[in-house]
């Protein structure tokens, strides 16, 4: 008997992992393309980390945020020198970053002396966290069952229609949150021109635009973080997952104009930022900003794309739809894929609707690419002949 909350169904142990792989107690070993939900980015047991965390771990673990962080300035200084932002703060997680980002946004309404901006719009089929705040940004029934009354001031609608939008807009609103694209919410792309259009009415009506990349961002598309691709900058951003590699690391970016009103006692975190994680986070930023690794992540999304395009014109019973963009791809087709991959040994994981999540490091290369079909092949194939 477990002494664990009982809030996961775990399938299996493993015990070491190596690059692509991970390995149970019994030396069996698992092609990784779930990368611990797309966190880690560089694989498992990457040398530059591990070195990163050593040396780091010699020197000082934590200080609290009371003090200043040599680490933790370095970070933010080069997530600021590489994305839209003026302004970090770091958090240990994706839903703290969102978190960060709703109080945010409504603080700076406060601190211009407009209080009663509180609303924010999210949409549907989104996933911001398990917080009472995310839950509720989120609006997904089956999250908020049992949790009492939600956290009001969230108003939720489908995305990619820029006319709905407009309508939910009053005096009220604050923000606007979204995902580029929704990852737990079955990989559905969010059109770039939709996104445009909210950039536009953000600045028509004095709204902020608040953008979730927590598992989009940080290399997964092929840039460095998904809005990238449409070509826009946000107000506020949340991110994590990549972040860390594996080390528990999130951070709410924001432009110097949101950020300023977020003085001391607004806002704060006992671990957020500390030495071992933003060592590991500048590790990270290492690796994902040398020239070669976008153009990699790009170039192996395209030949896996096309690898799948292949198995689903062999499978078109099975696989009804590919959707995603770089290494977050999602296959559209019929239940417990998962566990029938995890046999074959593959790691996966699900989304949405019957929706195949895939979110392989970004360091795999064609042999592995080559594996994981070649696994599929067999799985898809036991599916429709037992279907048969």
């Amino acid at each position: 008997m477990s002494a664990l909350f009982n809030t996961y169904s775990r399938s299996i142990t493993f015990e070491k992992g190596k690059g692509m792989r991970l390995m149970t107690q019994d030396g069996t070993s698992y092609l990784d393309f779930n990368s611990g939900v797309g966190v880690n980015a560089l694989g498992h047991g990457d040398v530059h980390l591990i070195e990163a965390l050593k040396n780091q771990g010699e020197k000082l673990w934590h200080v609290s945020n009371i003090y200043g962080i040599k680490e933790q300035e370095k970070l933010a200084m080069r997530l600021v020198e590489n994305t839209f932002a003026q302004a970090v703060f770091f958090t240990n997680s994706g839903t703290e970053a969102i978190e960060c980002a709703l109080k945010t946004a409504r603080h700076y309404f406060f601190d211009k002396g407009e209080a009663n901006k509180t609303d924010i719009i999210t949409f549907s089929g989104a996933f911001h966290g398990r917080t009472f705040g995310a839950i509720a940004a989120g609006g997904n029934e089956s999250y908020l069952e049992g949790f009492g009354v939600p956290l009001a001031g969230f108003k939720q609608i489908a995305p990619n229609n820029i006319n709905n939008v407009k309508k939910l807009i009053d005096e009220n609103t604050a923000a606007i949150l979204i995902e580029p694209i929704q990852g737990e919410g079955g990989v559905n792309i969010i059109e770039n021109s939709f996104l445009q259009d909210l950039r536009k009415i953000c600045d028509e009506n004095d709204l902020l635009l608040i953008l979730d990349e927590v598992q989009s961002g940080y290399g997964r598309t092929g840039k460095f973080f998904a809005h990238e691709w449409a070509g826009i900058s946000p107000d506020i951003m949340a991110i994590a997952k990549g972040i860390g590699g594996g080390f528990p690391l999130g951070a709410c970016l924001a432009t110097s104009k949101v950020a300023k009103s977020m003085v001391p006692g607004t806002h704060g975190s006992t671990y957020g930022g500390n030495p071992l994680a933003c060592a590991v986070g500048n590790a990270v930023l290492d690796r994902i900003l040398e020239p070669t690794f976008l153009p990699h992540v790009e170039k192996m999304s395209q030949k896996l794309n096309w690898h799948l395009q292949q198995l689903q014109q062999r499978f078109p019973s099975l696989i009804k739809e590919i959707r995603g963009k770089g290494l977050m791809i999602g296959l559209k087709l019929k239940p417990n894929v998962v566990k029938k991959l995890l046999e074959n040994k593959l790691l996966t994981i699900g989304a949405g609707d019957n929706v195949l999540r895939l979110l392989p490091p970004l360091i795999l290369e064609e042999k592995h690419i080559d594996e994981a079909i070649e696994i599929m092949t067999k799985t898809f194939a036991e599916l429709e002949k037992n279907d048969g």
